[in-house]
């Protein structure tokens, strides 16, 4: 680090992409469906408490869900900030334990189907311990934690896809 950089100022930015064998709109929808939410995060004993709590979450509904991670049971509450369906949506945190939290779904068209794009943005609150505990433990939960969800939506957007019979078709 430079003398006078301001360690403030580097958030940390995660990309995880998963490639899916069905169409923008499915996974789209699929992505903002709030009890396949609380399906595919099962490891963390999910479940939505408040807000939108069951169906799919539109622009400037919040949900608050509550898991267990790290062994502490805790509480995140999400708005829908941005919307355009079927390429991308956005939520973010309005409370929770983060100083911010921001997660950007994006969904792009590929031939085989959709590039699923989710793009994290997070500051930890106490300062420097907050960066230690990024590097450390939470960019690698968060990297786990949504590749496991996003294989889960896999299965399922591949099963409802008429996509997928026809690339089998082909072979």
């Amino acid at each position: 680090m430079f003398r006078g950089q301001k360690i403030s100022k580097l958030m940390p930015i995660l990309i995880v992409e998963t490639e899916i064998a069905a169409p923008p709109e499915v996974c789209f929808d699929l992505v903002r469906d709030i009890s396949l939410h609380v399906q595919t995060t099962k490891q963390t004993g999910e479940k939505a408490i408040l807000g939108r709590t069951h169906g799919k979450i539109k622009l400037g509904e919040t949900v608050t869900f509550e898991g267990k991670h790290f062994g502490i049971r805790q509480r995140l509450t999400v708005k829908v900030t941005a919307f355009e369906r079927p390429r991308s949506f956005t939520d973010e945190m309005i409370e929770g334990n983060f100083k911010l939290f921001k997660h950007k779904h994006e969904f792009i068209e590929k031939a085989s189907g959709t590039l699923m794009r989710d793009t994290l943005e997070w500051t930890s609150p106490f300062g420097i311990l907050g960066k230690i505990v990024d590097a450390v433990l939470l960019e690698n939960h968060l990297r786990e934690l949504v590749s496991r969800r996003n294989a889960e939506l896999k299965k399922v957007a591949e099963n409802l896809s008429p996509q997928r019979g026809k690339d089998a078709e082909k072979s």
